[in-house]
């Protein structure tokens, strides 16, 4: 056989984790690395946080699943934390981010079928969005990377440029159910959406009857600096789709809505058999005792601006390699000059003991655990300026 066990779908490469502490990863072989990418903005508590590693022991020891047949009080409680926290009023588990995207979809469309509107099926997205990988969520994205061999698509979405209001407003048809956007794109390129971007999709979705839905994957739970990013741009959306940091490195993720939205999803509409098992929201009620708390969300933005600042001060001395630093809270993007390919670069920073993720637009996305320290922000900025006096960049 030529196949690995391991479908070979990830270019995987030469970083071989065991163990995790803190913001560090260990190799086999006794590597370090400094992990400023966190599994790709999912372990914002770091490695070995205690406190969600002891609730995941304690209630992996007391029960893990049971089916959704049955009553969930640890379901109830941790949806009435996102409840209380959030514009939300219903929340429904799923086990990844795509999961929580394909809940999102259907809630709109849904929605439009109970209000007498089942001809308003389409949703408008946004061009370079990552929505996950499943047929729904790589339909609603325009990237023919992720379409290539997998057509046809699901029909049904019309995709316009991020931040462009006009043209959204442009796309507006009787056949729309609403929008759906990253308030900053992640895959993309890290990438915030101005604030005259979001206030205008709100705006549009209330004046033509339309619902407002956001991909928070990779931008909520705390990432940006607040619970949500919907909350700085003071807006609040319809429904929300969130995973990621949700579970600190469990997977688990969810569709976050108003009464609303959500009243076309009645009994029989939906499902899943792992969704909201008693394990996973162990993981999210112990990650919500953490972030879900104005001084830890306090610290996050503070850390932040200090990490911006660092990098921008920084990129200042290696301008043949960098050329500006955006995003929001500790979810921020390095862009690379035109010289210089981002996956060969990031790559090159795993051999000198920093890892960091690629990402669209040539961008380095820098994706801390939320808890660092001030130290570990020094010692990220150093090792970062020293590979970059080493590297070399290809002629080409």
């Amino acid at each position: 056989m030529s196949i690995p066990a391991l479908m070979p779908v990830y270019p995987r490469c030469d970083v071989r984790p065991v163990k995790g502490e803190g913001p560090y990863l260990f190799g086999e072989n006794g590597e370090k690395w400094l992990d400023f990418a966190s599994g790709i903005a999912v372990n914002l508590l770091g490695h070995d946080h205690p406190h969600l590693v002891g609730a995941i022991q304690k209630q992996a020891a007391t029960l893990m699943h049971v089916s959704n047949l049955y009553g969930s009080p640890q379901g109830e409680s941790c949806a009435q934390r996102l409840v209380d926290n959030s514009f939300a009023d219903t929340v429904f588990f799923t086990n990844s981010g795509a999961e929580s995207v394909e809940c999102t979809i259907k809630t709109m469309r849904r929605y439009h079928v109970v209000d007498g509107n089942p001809h308003k099926k389409d949703i408008i997205t946004f061009k370079n969005a990552f929505h996950g990988r499943t047929m729904a969520t790589i339909s609603a994205a325009n990237q023919e990377k992720l379409h290539d061999g997998f057509e046809p698509l699901l029909p049904g979405f019309t995709y316009v440029d991020f931040d462009d209001l006009d043209a959204a407003r442009a796309a507006i048809t009787d056949q729309t159910a609403g929008f759906l956007v990253e308030p900053v794109q992640g895959e993309g390129g890290i990438r915030p959406a101005s604030q005259a971007f979001m206030t205008g999709l709100r705006e549009l979705a209330d004046k033509h009857g339309l619902l407002l839905g956001l991909d928070e994957v990779q931008c909520g739970v705390a990432r940006t600096g607040t619970l949500y990013a919907y909350e700085q741009y003071g807006i609040t959306p319809d429904v929300l789709a969130s995973a990621k940091g949700l579970g600190g490195g469990f997977p688990v993720g969810a569709c976050l809505a108003t009464e609303a939205a959500a009243k076309g999803m009645t009994f029989g509409t939906h499902g899943s058999t792992y969704g909201g098992n008693p394990l996973a929201m162990a993981a999210v009620e112990a990650v919500l005792d953490v972030v879900a708390d104005e001084e830890f969300l306090a610290g996050v933005r503070a850390k932040g601006e200090r990490l911006r600042a660092s990098l921008e001060q920084m990129i200042g001395n290696h301008p043949e390699l960098f050329e500006s630093v955006r995003g929001m809270g500790l979810m921020l993007g390095v862009r690379m000059t035109d010289q210089v390919v981002v996956r060969d670069f990031v790559g090159w920073l795993r051999g000198e003991g920093l890892l960091a993720v690629a990402a669209g637009d040539n961008v380095m996305r820098v994706l801390p655990p939320l808890n660092i320290t001030e130290a570990h922000i020094a010692e990220f900025v150093e090792l970062l300026s020293a590979a970059a006096a080493k590297y070399e960049i290809p002629a080409r």
